[in-house]
């Protein structure tokens, strides 16, 4: 039967399926690879990291955008929305700036995980208004994002996995108290000498 239809030139229903390509960093595009895999800094507001992730709900998927300071694994800005868009990253940008504040000197990083969100022009005329120069790792490097990944996938393990939610309000109120308790204040990390995010930069305040 399939090579009668080969030939006709028919194909069964949802047999051909449309692969979403990236869109490449190349020379020139506004998001090179700023960071190097080189996920850590001298200090506070110097690289951040983040990206886009969905809480499951039966009201509907809930999305959540972070800003992960690279220094102390600090979690320093946030969005949720039900629809997946580039408001939801900026949102997280404007809260970052507003909790944290970009440095004098315009020598923040921001480095993503090459979402259509944070490649479109109104995400990165957001990062431009505020000083802040965009990064992003080439297609097919996994470990690119080594700061926002583990952040999002321990989340959704934590809340996704162990919790239902009927809604997105009873999702987005518990990543909000998981965030800044626990995330920021409480939870260690090996890379900061087992210490939560505020410790450490309590340490080198």
């Amino acid at each position: 039967m399939l090579h009668i239809m080969q030939k006709l030139g028919l194909a069964g229903r949802g047999a051909a399926r449309k692969r979403r390509i990236q869109k490449k960093v190349e020379p020139g595009d506004p998001r090179l690879n700023l960071a190097e895999r080189a996920f850590s800094a001298g200090g506070r507001d110097r690289l951040r990291a983040g990206g886009i992730a969905h809480m499951p709900a039966r009201e509907g998927r809930l999305y959540l955008a972070a800003a992960i300071d690279a220094f102390s694994r600090k979690v320093v800005g946030w969005s949720m929305s039900g629809r997946i868009a580039e408001k939801v990253a900026i949102d997280a940008i404007g809260q970052a700036v507003g909790r944290e504040g970009p440095p004098d000197d315009g020598g923040l990083v921001f480095h993503d995980d090459q979402g259509a969100q944070h490649a479109s022009r109104s995400f990165q005329r957001c990062l431009d208004s505020h000083g802040i120069a965009q990064s992003a790792s080439r297609p097919g490097t996994p470990p690119g994002n080594a700061v926002a990944e583990p952040f999002f996938k321990t989340l959704k393990r934590e809340l996704a996995e162990e919790r239902g939610y009927g809604t997105r309000d009873e999702a987005e109120q518990d990543i909000f108290k998981h965030i800044e308790p626990c995330c920021n204040m409480v939870r260690i990390h090996s890379a900061l000498g087992y210490m939560s995010p505020v410790e450490y930069e309590r340490q080198y305040a």
